[in-house]
Protein backbone atom coordinates (compact mmCIF):
# COMPACT_ATOMS: atom_id res chain seq x y z
CA UNK A 1 0.00 0.00 0.00
CA UNK A 2 1.67 3.35 -1.18
CA UNK A 3 2.29 5.67 2.13
CA UNK A 4 0.75 9.19 2.35
CA UNK A 5 2.91 12.15 2.17
CA UNK A 6 4.76 13.60 5.25
CA UNK A 7 2.65 16.46 7.07
CA UNK A 8 5.77 18.85 6.39
CA UNK A 9 5.38 18.08 2.46
CA UNK A 10 1.37 18.67 3.04
CA UNK A 11 2.13 22.20 4.95
CA UNK A 12 4.67 23.00 2.01
CA UNK A 13 2.29 22.64 -0.56
CA UNK A 14 -0.52 24.21 1.00
CA UNK A 15 0.99 27.23 1.96
CA UNK A 16 -0.13 29.93 0.07
CA UNK A 17 1.41 30.99 -2.99
CA UNK A 18 1.95 34.57 -3.82
CA UNK A 19 2.58 35.83 -7.73
CA UNK A 20 6.14 35.24 -7.19
CA UNK A 21 5.84 31.50 -6.79
CA UNK A 22 6.28 29.32 -9.88
CA UNK A 23 2.52 27.46 -11.47
CA UNK A 24 1.75 24.97 -9.59
CA UNK A 25 1.00 21.77 -12.45
CA UNK A 26 -1.97 20.61 -10.17
CA UNK A 27 -2.76 23.64 -7.82
CA UNK A 28 -3.39 22.17 -4.26
CA UNK A 29 -2.96 18.94 -5.69
CA UNK A 30 0.75 19.50 -6.93
CA UNK A 31 3.14 17.22 -5.31
CA UNK A 32 7.12 17.40 -5.36
CA UNK A 33 8.29 14.13 -6.23
CA UNK A 34 10.05 13.03 -9.37
CA UNK A 35 11.08 9.93 -8.64
CA UNK A 36 9.39 6.59 -10.47
CA UNK A 37 6.72 6.50 -8.15
CA UNK A 38 5.56 10.46 -8.96
CA UNK A 39 2.63 9.08 -11.09
CA UNK A 40 1.46 7.10 -7.84
CA UNK A 41 0.84 9.42 -5.24
CA UNK A 42 -1.93 10.74 -3.59
CA UNK A 43 -3.27 14.41 -4.05
CA UNK A 44 -1.65 16.25 -0.70
CA UNK A 45 -5.39 18.01 0.19
CA UNK A 46 -6.95 14.91 0.82
CA UNK A 47 -8.63 14.56 3.78
CA UNK A 48 -8.27 11.64 6.29
CA UNK A 49 -11.33 10.40 4.99
CA UNK A 50 -10.45 10.83 1.23
CA UNK A 51 -7.12 9.68 1.76
CA UNK A 52 -8.43 5.76 3.18
CA UNK A 53 -11.31 6.02 0.22
CA UNK A 54 -8.23 6.43 -1.86
CA UNK A 55 -5.96 3.79 -0.67
CA UNK A 56 -8.94 1.16 -1.08
CA UNK A 57 -9.41 2.46 -4.49
CA UNK A 58 -5.29 1.76 -4.89
CA UNK A 59 -6.06 -1.49 -3.78
CA UNK A 60 -8.71 -2.27 -6.65
CA UNK A 61 -6.31 -0.66 -8.84
CA UNK A 62 -4.00 -3.28 -8.26
CA UNK A 63 -6.01 -6.33 -7.81
CA UNK A 64 -5.23 -9.06 -10.28
CA UNK A 65 -8.44 -10.35 -10.79
CA UNK A 66 -8.95 -14.30 -11.83
CA UNK A 67 -11.45 -16.72 -13.41
CA UNK A 68 -14.45 -18.15 -11.91
CA UNK A 69 -15.81 -17.73 -8.08
CA UNK A 70 -12.55 -17.24 -6.18
CA UNK A 71 -13.77 -15.19 -3.28
CA UNK A 72 -10.99 -12.87 -4.32
CA UNK A 73 -11.10 -10.74 -7.21
CA UNK A 74 -13.53 -13.18 -9.21
CA UNK A 75 -14.93 -12.50 -12.87
CA UNK A 76 -11.30 -12.29 -15.24
CA UNK A 77 -12.27 -12.89 -19.09
CA UNK A 78 -13.50 -15.51 -20.12
CA UNK A 79 -11.62 -12.99 -22.84
CA UNK A 80 -9.60 -10.53 -22.02
CA UNK A 81 -6.38 -8.52 -22.70
CA UNK A 82 -4.64 -8.05 -18.83
CA UNK A 83 -6.05 -9.14 -15.69
CA UNK A 84 -5.55 -5.78 -13.61
CA UNK A 85 -5.56 -2.46 -13.92
CA UNK A 86 -1.81 -1.92 -13.26
CA UNK A 87 -1.05 -4.52 -15.82
CA UNK A 88 -1.36 -2.03 -18.56
CA UNK A 89 -1.01 1.06 -16.21
CA UNK A 90 2.24 0.35 -14.78
CA UNK A 91 3.15 2.19 -12.03
CA UNK A 92 0.01 4.76 -13.61
CA UNK A 93 2.08 6.15 -16.35
CA UNK A 94 2.09 4.94 -20.07
CA UNK A 95 2.78 1.53 -21.20
CA UNK A 96 5.29 -0.32 -23.27
CA UNK A 97 4.69 -0.95 -27.29
CA UNK A 98 4.28 -4.62 -26.40
CA UNK A 99 2.02 -7.65 -27.32
CA UNK A 100 2.04 -11.30 -25.84
CA UNK A 101 1.63 -13.55 -23.47
CA UNK A 102 5.34 -13.05 -21.64
CA UNK A 103 5.99 -12.02 -18.41
CA UNK A 104 4.68 -8.17 -19.24
CA UNK A 105 1.91 -9.38 -21.28
CA UNK A 106 -0.34 -7.27 -23.81
CA UNK A 107 0.08 -3.68 -23.01
CA UNK A 108 -1.56 -2.22 -26.02
CA UNK A 109 -4.85 -2.68 -27.38
CA UNK A 110 -6.74 -2.95 -30.87
CA UNK A 111 -9.95 -1.90 -31.30
CA UNK A 112 -11.67 -2.96 -34.26
CA UNK A 113 -14.86 -1.96 -35.97
CA UNK A 114 -16.71 -2.32 -39.17
CA UNK A 115 -17.49 0.98 -41.39
CA UNK A 116 -21.02 0.30 -41.80
CA UNK A 117 -23.35 -1.63 -39.86
CA UNK A 118 -25.84 -1.39 -36.69
CA UNK A 119 -23.74 0.73 -34.36
CA UNK A 120 -23.68 -0.59 -30.62
CA UNK A 121 -25.12 2.47 -29.06
CA UNK A 122 -25.53 6.27 -30.20
CA UNK A 123 -22.12 7.54 -31.77
CA UNK A 124 -20.42 4.07 -31.19
CA UNK A 125 -19.17 1.50 -33.61
CA UNK A 126 -19.78 -1.11 -35.52
CA UNK A 127 -18.91 -4.33 -33.70
CA UNK A 128 -16.69 -7.40 -35.76
CA UNK A 129 -18.99 -10.63 -36.10
CA UNK A 130 -16.49 -12.63 -33.91
CA UNK A 131 -14.51 -9.91 -32.48
CA UNK A 132 -16.22 -7.06 -31.02
CA UNK A 133 -14.83 -3.90 -30.54
CA UNK A 134 -11.54 -4.57 -29.46
CA UNK A 135 -9.56 -8.15 -29.71
CA UNK A 136 -9.30 -10.39 -26.42
CA UNK A 137 -6.06 -12.01 -27.32
CA UNK A 138 -5.60 -13.89 -24.18
CA UNK A 139 -8.55 -16.36 -22.76
CA UNK A 140 -8.64 -18.20 -19.09
CA UNK A 141 -8.21 -21.84 -18.92
CA UNK A 142 -10.80 -23.56 -21.55
CA UNK A 143 -11.55 -20.99 -23.70
CA UNK A 144 -9.75 -19.22 -26.87
CA UNK A 145 -8.45 -15.97 -27.38
CA UNK A 146 -10.25 -14.11 -30.38
CA UNK A 147 -7.00 -13.90 -32.04
CA UNK A 148 -3.22 -13.23 -31.83
CA UNK A 149 -1.93 -10.12 -33.14
CA UNK A 150 1.93 -9.80 -33.83
CA UNK A 151 3.37 -6.29 -33.96
CA UNK A 152 6.28 -5.49 -36.21
CA UNK A 153 8.26 -1.48 -36.43
CA UNK A 154 8.87 -0.04 -40.04
CA UNK A 155 11.69 2.32 -40.27
CA UNK A 156 11.64 5.67 -42.26
CA UNK A 157 13.99 8.36 -41.81
CA UNK A 158 14.58 12.25 -42.49
CA UNK A 159 16.27 15.32 -41.67
CA UNK A 160 15.99 18.40 -39.38
CA UNK A 161 16.59 21.72 -41.27
CA UNK A 162 20.16 21.73 -40.56
CA UNK A 163 21.06 18.32 -42.61
CA UNK A 164 21.14 15.99 -39.39
CA UNK A 165 19.37 12.59 -39.48
CA UNK A 166 16.67 11.03 -37.57
CA UNK A 167 14.80 8.07 -37.95
CA UNK A 168 11.19 7.05 -37.02
CA UNK A 169 9.31 4.17 -36.77
CA UNK A 170 5.75 3.29 -37.41
CA UNK A 171 3.75 -0.03 -36.38
CA UNK A 172 2.76 -2.72 -38.27
CA UNK A 173 0.27 -5.70 -36.89
CA UNK A 174 -1.15 -8.80 -38.05
CA UNK A 175 -4.17 -10.38 -36.60
CA UNK A 176 -5.11 -13.89 -36.95
CA UNK A 177 -8.57 -15.22 -35.40
CA UNK A 178 -7.90 -17.98 -34.04
CA UNK A 179 -10.67 -20.00 -35.50
CA UNK A 180 -9.00 -20.04 -39.07
CA UNK A 181 -11.76 -17.58 -40.10
CA UNK A 182 -10.58 -14.54 -42.50
CA UNK A 183 -11.17 -10.88 -41.36
CA UNK A 184 -13.30 -9.00 -42.96
CA UNK A 185 -11.91 -6.85 -45.90
CA UNK A 186 -13.26 -3.53 -44.72
CA UNK A 187 -11.96 -4.41 -41.09
CA UNK A 188 -11.39 -1.36 -39.30
CA UNK A 189 -8.25 -1.27 -36.78
CA UNK A 190 -6.51 1.28 -34.08
CA UNK A 191 -3.75 -0.01 -31.87
CA UNK A 192 -3.67 2.13 -28.61
CA UNK A 193 -1.43 2.54 -25.89
CA UNK A 194 -2.77 3.19 -22.16
CA UNK A 195 -1.96 6.20 -20.89
CA UNK A 196 -1.10 7.66 -17.99
CA UNK A 197 -3.64 7.97 -14.66
CA UNK A 198 -3.09 11.14 -12.87
CA UNK A 199 -4.46 14.20 -12.51
CA UNK A 200 -7.46 12.80 -14.59
CA UNK A 201 -10.08 14.39 -11.51
CA UNK A 202 -8.66 17.74 -12.54
CA UNK A 203 -10.13 17.43 -15.97
CA UNK A 204 -13.24 16.41 -15.13
CA UNK A 205 -13.39 19.65 -13.40
CA UNK A 206 -13.00 21.43 -16.14
CA UNK A 207 -16.00 23.08 -17.14
CA UNK A 208 -17.63 22.11 -20.13
CA UNK A 209 -18.79 25.68 -21.06
CA UNK A 210 -14.41 25.98 -21.18
CA UNK A 211 -14.00 23.64 -23.69
CA UNK A 212 -16.83 24.36 -25.50
CA UNK A 213 -15.85 28.30 -25.50
CA UNK A 214 -11.76 26.74 -27.44
CA UNK A 215 -14.24 24.78 -30.18
CA UNK A 216 -13.44 26.17 -33.26
CA UNK A 217 -14.63 23.26 -35.74
CA UNK A 218 -14.37 25.17 -38.93
CA UNK A 219 -10.94 26.96 -38.29
CA UNK A 220 -13.40 30.18 -38.26
CA UNK A 221 -10.21 33.02 -36.40
CA UNK A 222 -7.93 30.77 -39.55
CA UNK A 223 -5.04 30.31 -37.27
CA UNK A 224 -4.91 26.40 -39.07
CA UNK A 225 -6.42 24.70 -35.58
CA UNK A 226 -10.05 23.67 -35.91
CA UNK A 227 -10.44 21.75 -32.32
CA UNK A 228 -13.71 20.16 -31.38
CA UNK A 229 -15.66 18.51 -28.40
CA UNK A 230 -16.18 14.93 -29.17
CA UNK A 231 -19.59 13.14 -28.89
CA UNK A 232 -20.06 10.38 -26.80
CA UNK A 233 -22.44 7.46 -25.00
CA UNK A 234 -23.05 8.66 -21.39
CA UNK A 235 -24.11 4.56 -20.26
CA UNK A 236 -25.73 6.55 -16.88
CA UNK A 237 -27.69 8.97 -18.46
CA UNK A 238 -28.28 7.13 -21.54
CA UNK A 239 -27.43 10.50 -23.62
CA UNK A 240 -24.59 12.10 -25.48
CA UNK A 241 -22.09 14.06 -23.72
CA UNK A 242 -19.03 15.34 -24.61
CA UNK A 243 -15.97 13.11 -24.65
CA UNK A 244 -12.76 14.25 -22.38
CA UNK A 245 -11.03 10.37 -21.37
CA UNK A 246 -8.76 8.37 -23.80
CA UNK A 247 -6.80 8.67 -26.49
CA UNK A 248 -10.15 10.08 -29.00
CA UNK A 249 -11.59 11.71 -26.22
CA UNK A 250 -14.06 8.61 -26.40
CA UNK A 251 -15.29 8.29 -22.58
CA UNK A 252 -17.46 11.51 -20.48
CA UNK A 253 -15.97 10.69 -17.44
CA UNK A 254 -13.76 8.43 -14.90
CA UNK A 255 -16.35 6.30 -13.28
CA UNK A 256 -17.41 5.04 -17.34
CA UNK A 257 -14.04 4.79 -18.68
CA UNK A 258 -12.88 2.81 -15.33
CA UNK A 259 -16.21 0.62 -15.75
CA UNK A 260 -15.40 0.44 -19.85
CA UNK A 261 -11.60 -0.51 -19.30
CA UNK A 262 -12.94 -3.37 -16.53
CA UNK A 263 -15.40 -4.99 -19.04
CA UNK A 264 -12.81 -4.78 -22.31
CA UNK A 265 -9.49 -4.77 -21.14
CA UNK A 266 -10.39 -7.78 -18.36
CA UNK A 267 -13.63 -9.37 -19.21
CA UNK A 268 -14.85 -7.86 -15.68
CA UNK A 269 -18.90 -6.77 -15.74
CA UNK A 270 -19.57 -4.09 -13.27
CA UNK A 271 -23.04 -2.19 -12.78
CA UNK A 272 -22.25 0.38 -16.38
CA UNK A 273 -21.77 -3.36 -18.24
CA UNK A 274 -23.54 -5.73 -16.47
CA UNK A 275 -24.40 -9.15 -17.63
CA UNK A 276 -27.35 -9.94 -19.64
CA UNK A 277 -29.23 -10.60 -16.88
CA UNK A 278 -28.33 -7.68 -14.75
CA UNK A 279 -25.96 -9.53 -12.34
CA UNK A 280 -22.46 -8.42 -12.29
CA UNK A 281 -18.71 -9.37 -10.83
CA UNK A 282 -17.72 -6.08 -9.69
CA UNK A 283 -19.47 -4.12 -7.40
CA UNK A 284 -20.56 -0.69 -7.76
CA UNK A 285 -18.17 0.14 -4.59
CA UNK A 286 -15.40 -1.11 -5.84
CA UNK A 287 -16.14 0.74 -9.32
CA UNK A 288 -16.08 3.97 -7.59
CA UNK A 289 -13.02 3.37 -5.51
CA UNK A 290 -11.09 2.68 -8.49
CA UNK A 291 -12.44 5.56 -10.29
CA UNK A 292 -12.16 7.51 -7.00
CA UNK A 293 -8.35 6.93 -7.35
CA UNK A 294 -7.94 8.07 -10.61
CA UNK A 295 -9.61 11.21 -9.36
CA UNK A 296 -7.42 11.63 -6.47
CA UNK A 297 -3.58 11.38 -7.81
CA UNK A 298 -1.17 14.21 -7.58
CA UNK A 299 -0.07 15.81 -10.09
CA UNK A 300 4.38 15.74 -10.08
CA UNK A 301 5.40 19.55 -9.74
CA UNK A 302 7.32 20.73 -12.52
CA UNK A 303 11.16 20.88 -12.05
CA UNK A 304 14.64 22.72 -13.57
CA UNK A 305 12.53 26.13 -14.09
CA UNK A 306 15.70 28.35 -13.02
CA UNK A 307 16.99 26.38 -15.88
CA UNK A 308 18.55 28.89 -18.87
CA UNK A 309 17.66 25.89 -21.25
CA UNK A 310 14.59 25.25 -19.84
CA UNK A 311 13.31 28.83 -20.21
CA UNK A 312 14.62 29.10 -23.72
CA UNK A 313 12.84 25.85 -24.41
CA UNK A 314 9.13 27.34 -23.01
CA UNK A 315 9.90 30.55 -25.19
CA UNK A 316 10.54 28.07 -28.44
CA UNK A 317 7.53 25.92 -27.37
CA UNK A 318 5.13 28.96 -27.50
CA UNK A 319 6.80 30.62 -30.66
CA UNK A 320 6.70 27.25 -32.70
CA UNK A 321 2.53 27.37 -32.10
CA UNK A 322 2.49 24.11 -29.98
CA UNK A 323 0.35 25.97 -27.41
CA UNK A 324 -2.53 26.18 -29.54
CA UNK A 325 -3.45 22.76 -28.66
CA UNK A 326 -1.55 21.55 -25.52
CA UNK A 327 -2.83 24.71 -23.94
CA UNK A 328 -0.96 25.45 -20.83
CA UNK A 329 -3.42 26.46 -18.08
CA UNK A 330 -7.02 25.83 -17.42
CA UNK A 331 -9.03 25.97 -14.22
CA UNK A 332 -11.43 23.58 -12.73
CA UNK A 333 -14.67 24.32 -11.82
CA UNK A 334 -17.29 22.61 -9.66
CA UNK A 335 -16.66 19.21 -8.71
CA UNK A 336 -18.40 16.33 -6.02
CA UNK A 337 -14.84 16.25 -4.77
CA UNK A 338 -14.51 19.77 -3.01
CA UNK A 339 -10.57 19.55 -3.55
CA UNK A 340 -10.33 19.22 -6.81
CA UNK A 341 -12.93 22.47 -7.58
CA UNK A 342 -11.63 25.64 -8.45
CA UNK A 343 -7.85 24.82 -9.02
CA UNK A 344 -5.88 26.76 -11.59
CA UNK A 345 -3.76 24.18 -13.24
CA UNK A 346 -1.43 23.46 -15.80
CA UNK A 347 -1.92 20.39 -17.96
CA UNK A 348 -0.88 21.67 -21.48
CA UNK A 349 -4.37 20.29 -23.10
CA UNK A 350 -7.57 21.65 -24.90
CA UNK A 351 -9.01 18.03 -24.36
CA UNK A 352 -10.34 18.56 -27.96
CA UNK A 353 -9.89 16.46 -31.13
CA UNK A 354 -7.34 17.50 -33.91
CA UNK A 355 -6.92 16.22 -37.16
CA UNK A 356 -2.95 15.06 -36.58
CA UNK A 357 -2.40 14.34 -40.23
CA UNK A 358 -1.78 10.88 -42.32
CA UNK A 359 0.95 9.61 -40.59
CA UNK A 360 -0.86 9.05 -37.29
CA UNK A 361 -3.81 8.44 -38.72
CA UNK A 362 -5.91 5.14 -37.62
CA UNK A 363 -8.82 5.35 -40.38
CA UNK A 364 -11.08 4.39 -37.52
CA UNK A 365 -14.40 7.08 -36.41
CA UNK A 366 -14.84 6.57 -32.66
CA UNK A 367 -17.88 8.93 -31.60
CA UNK A 368 -17.49 11.93 -33.59
CA UNK A 369 -13.86 11.89 -34.16
CA UNK A 370 -12.83 10.24 -37.68
CA UNK A 371 -9.78 8.56 -38.79
CA UNK A 372 -7.61 11.43 -38.88
CA UNK A 373 -8.52 13.03 -34.82
CA UNK A 374 -6.91 12.13 -31.62
CA UNK A 375 -7.56 14.54 -28.35
CA UNK A 376 -4.59 16.68 -27.33
CA UNK A 377 -2.54 14.75 -24.72
CA UNK A 378 -1.54 16.62 -21.68
CA UNK A 379 1.95 17.19 -21.40
CA UNK A 380 2.15 17.62 -17.79
CA UNK A 381 4.55 14.63 -16.35
CA UNK A 382 5.70 13.77 -19.69
CA UNK A 383 8.96 14.47 -18.62
CA UNK A 384 8.88 11.84 -16.31
CA UNK A 385 7.67 9.13 -18.53
CA UNK A 386 10.56 7.33 -18.75
CA UNK A 387 11.86 7.65 -15.52
CA UNK A 388 8.63 5.92 -14.14
CA UNK A 389 9.03 3.15 -16.97
CA UNK A 390 12.00 3.28 -18.83
CA UNK A 391 10.89 1.65 -21.83
CA UNK A 392 7.66 3.51 -22.37
CA UNK A 393 6.51 4.75 -25.70
CA UNK A 394 4.65 8.40 -26.41
CA UNK A 395 1.48 8.80 -28.68
CA UNK A 396 -1.36 6.81 -28.94
CA UNK A 397 0.84 3.48 -29.92
CA UNK A 398 3.71 3.61 -28.28
CA UNK A 399 5.78 4.25 -31.49
CA UNK A 400 7.46 7.01 -30.30
CA UNK A 401 11.05 6.40 -28.59
CA UNK A 402 11.84 10.03 -27.28
CA UNK A 403 10.06 13.02 -27.28
CA UNK A 404 11.95 13.95 -30.64
CA UNK A 405 9.99 11.15 -32.24
CA UNK A 406 6.96 12.29 -31.06
CA UNK A 407 7.16 15.72 -32.06
CA UNK A 408 8.39 14.72 -35.55
CA UNK A 409 5.73 12.42 -35.78
CA UNK A 410 2.78 15.47 -35.61
CA UNK A 411 1.43 16.55 -38.92
CA UNK A 412 -2.08 18.00 -40.08
CA UNK A 413 -3.23 20.92 -38.06
CA UNK A 414 0.10 20.32 -36.51
CA UNK A 415 2.61 20.16 -39.09
CA UNK A 416 3.38 23.94 -39.15
CA UNK A 417 4.64 23.59 -35.68
CA UNK A 418 6.32 20.59 -36.17
CA UNK A 419 8.48 22.41 -39.21
CA UNK A 420 8.84 24.97 -36.94
CA UNK A 421 10.76 22.51 -34.87
CA UNK A 422 12.55 20.42 -37.42
CA UNK A 423 13.84 23.76 -38.56
CA UNK A 424 15.54 25.22 -35.42
CA UNK A 425 18.88 24.65 -34.96
CA UNK A 426 20.56 22.10 -32.84
CA UNK A 427 20.60 24.00 -29.92
CA UNK A 428 17.81 25.13 -29.82
CA UNK A 429 15.75 21.55 -30.56
CA UNK A 430 17.91 20.63 -27.82
CA UNK A 431 16.29 23.29 -25.54
CA UNK A 432 12.58 22.84 -26.53
CA UNK A 433 12.79 19.14 -25.24
CA UNK A 434 14.64 20.10 -22.40
CA UNK A 435 12.23 22.03 -21.49
CA UNK A 436 9.05 19.00 -21.82
CA UNK A 437 11.42 17.24 -19.73
CA UNK A 438 10.75 19.53 -17.09
CA UNK A 439 7.10 19.14 -17.27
Amino acid sequence: MRQAMTLGAVVALLSGCGDSEPPRAGGATTIDDRTSLAFAQPAPNLTPEQLTLHRVGDSAFAAVFVPGMAPVNPGLGPLYNNTSCNGCHLRNGRGMPVMGTGPQRTQLLVRVSLPSGTLNHPNGAVPVPGLGIQIADQAVYGYTPEASVALSWEESSGTYGDGAAFSLRSPRIQITPSDGSSLPPDLLTSLRLPPPVFGLGLLEAVPTSTLRAMEDPNDKNGDGISGRLNEVWDVQAQALAPGRFGLKANSPNLLQQSAEAYVNDMGVTNPLFPEPDGTHDLSRTTLEAAAFYAQSLGVPARTALDNADVQEGEKLFRSAGCESCHRETLETGDHPLPELAHERIHPYTDLLLHDMGPGLADGRPDGVADGNEWRTAPLWGVGLTQTVLPYAGYLHDGRARTLEEAILWHGGEAERSRERFRAMSAPDREALVKFLGSL
